[in-house]
């Protein structure tokens, strides 16, 4: 449902004319979040609960989950071959989850946190350009990076950018940490066809292992076991993208 004038709703919900509406705003007969509707102009959406008369006309709930994601697992409603993100949701936690899609997805061979969502416009937003949400990822490479001089190509390289010809892009700006010889972690904006992977193997460097540990300002919980989810907070769903 898209956003709606709150007699044009009643009016399309009940199939009376607009009038009808506006007199039992007045007779206060019509009920929006549990609190008295008077103005017939208030905008409702998909997760407003409306009442006439004690009679719930819509009373969706929106659904914010982060879900542990393992390897061999797709980021996909359904699939044929493999189990997918929504299989490892139980049914008795999540009754409304075959509504929810995905918000970012990752790659097969790909593990760590993954958000699910039935509210479009919240995940929509986090895909607009100027939220710049950033997402920290831990690689795990096929070869050590283990003098400063190396470390500082690849660091340069991600910091420029990278042209791949197959899209003609050029990938934006980003940064890594080293960890370890053979562990790194890298920070972007972006999320481009096996982009992590196409950008090491420039540097002819297998990804071996790749996990994503936060999405904006909201970090994997480390208490979530692999396969385990849970629902976001209040806090949580209105700050991921606060810088």
């Amino acid at each position: 449902m898209q956003r709606s004038r709150l007699d044009k709703f009643i009016s399309q919900k009940l199939k009376v004319p607009k009038k009808d509406v506006r007199l039992m705003l007045a007779q206060k007969r019509v009920r929006v979040n549990g609190e008295l509707a008077v103005d017939i102009d208030f905008i409702v959406d998909k997760f407003s609960m409306v009442e006439v008369d004690g009679a719930s006309l819509q009373a969706n709930i929106a659904s914010y989950v982060m879900l542990h994601k393992p390897v061999g697992v797709v980021s996909a409603t359904k699939d044929d071959k493999h189990k997918t993100v929504i299989d490892l949701l139980d049914i008795n936690d999540y009754p409304n989850k075959h509504e929810l899609h995905i918000v970012g997805r990752l790659d097969l061979n790909t593990s760590g946190l993954i958000l699910l969502t039935n509210d479009s416009s919240w995940s929509e937003s986090l895909a607009l350009p100027d939220k710049k949400v950033a997402k920290v990822y831990r690689v795990t490479l096929e070869n050590p990076i283990n003098t400063d001089e190396l470390q500082q190509q690849y660091q340069s390289a991600f910091a420029k950018g990278m042209y791949f010809s197959y899209e003609d892009i050029t990938t934006k700006p980003a940064t890594l940490e080293f960890i370890t010889a053979h562990e790194v972690l890298i920070t972007l904006e972006e999320g481009k066809y096996h982009q992590i992977k196409r950008m090491f193997g420039r540097f002819q460097n297998p990804v071996i292992g790749l996990h994503r540990l936060s999405v904006g300002n909201l970090q994997l919980d480390s208490n979530l076991l692999v396969t385990k989810s849970r629902q976001l907070t209040a806090c949580e769903i209105n700050n991921i993208s606060v810088k």
